[in-house]
Order: structure tokens, then C-alpha cells, then sequence
């Protein structure tokens, strides 16, 4: 599946609240590291792991499930799905049943065409197989600064 990039850069401009399902707080896992780089681009993330509750990770406890994010004063606008595919119909069912529609992110390697569907036909936009953090630094020119070439032109150096 391929998305256009203004659809991405659309995503990632009006998300501001990310629930990062799966998230861990090793520091190592790419879990963390994704989940670190949205916090520290100005994006708030809320972690959810049934493994971690009562840790602390991005300013924030770590809750067991989305469920526990809907009494939060705002909405979360994007689910990022860091679980295999084969959970992922779990993952959807809890935000289509605790949340306003937003955006459903699976990771690299997570997609899952069903729940895709459920989540559209029920007003959520839908990513499969791609990682916000990757998508973030081509998409808005940091790839650049490490030479690599995005095919995005920017007048930033």
C-alpha cells in the first residue's frame, strides 16, 4: 500500500496527541525511540502498555488501554500501533470504542485489512506499514541533514 505524501504531511501537520499502543521504556526498542522523537517534535504522547502501568514514559503514566484515555480533558487525534498484526483488531475495537475518530497508524510489518475497514467505515483515516517517525523526518526535511537524499526540496538547512 502506498500513500501520497500530502496525505501523510496532512496527517502529521493537524495530529497533535498520539496514544502509542505497545509502546516500551526501553530506551533501545524502536517503541521508545519513535515515541521519543513525535514527544520531542511537539507532539504529546500518551503510552499505553498493559506490561509498564504506573511507569512514567513522555510526561505522562504508562495506562493499560485506550480505554483509560478517554476521560483526558482533549482527544487523542492518532492511535500508533506498535503490536503485531494479528492484535491489531483488538487495538482497533478498543479506539473505535474509547475514542473520537482519528488516525490509526500501524507501524512497519502491522497492517490488517479488516480492521483498516472497520476503522474507515467508522470515520477513522488508516496508515498500514509505514512509521510516523520516518515519515515525520522525510517528510519535513530532516533526513537531509544526515545526507540522505528524501526527494523532498526544502530550503532548510
Amino acid at each position: 500500500m502506498t500513500y501520497d505524501d500530502d496525505f501523510l504531511r496532512g496527517i502529521l501537520s493537524r495530529v497533535r496527541r498520539i496514544a502509542c499502543v505497545g509502546v516500551s521504556p526501553n530506551p533501545v526498542r524502536p517503541s521508545y525511540f519513535v515515541a521519543r522523537y513525535m514527544m520531542l517534535k511537539g507532539y504529546d504522547v500518551f503510552p499505553v502498555n498493559p506490561m509498564h502501568v504506573g511507569k512514567k514514559l513522555f510526561g505522562h503514566d504508562v495506562v493499560a488501554d485506550l480505554s483509560d484515555l478517554s476521560d483526558l480533558p482533549g482527544p487523542v487525534d492518532m492511535v500508533d500501533i506498535f503490536r503485531r498484526s494479528e492484535f491489531v483488531p483488538e487495538v482497533v475495537d478498543a479506539a473505535l470504542a474509547h475514542l473520537p475518530p482519528g488516525v490509526i497508524w500501524m507501524q512497519i510489518g502491522v497492517e490488517h485489512a479488516q480492521a483498516a475497514a472497520r476503522a474507515e467505515a467508522a470515520g477513522w483515516t488508516v496508515v498500514q506499514n509505514l512509521c510516523p517517525k520516518m515519515e515525520h523526518q522525510r517528510l519535513f526535511g530532516e533526513l537531509r541533514k544526515a545526507g540522505i537524499a528524501t526527494g523532498v526540496i526544502s530550503s532548510r538547512l
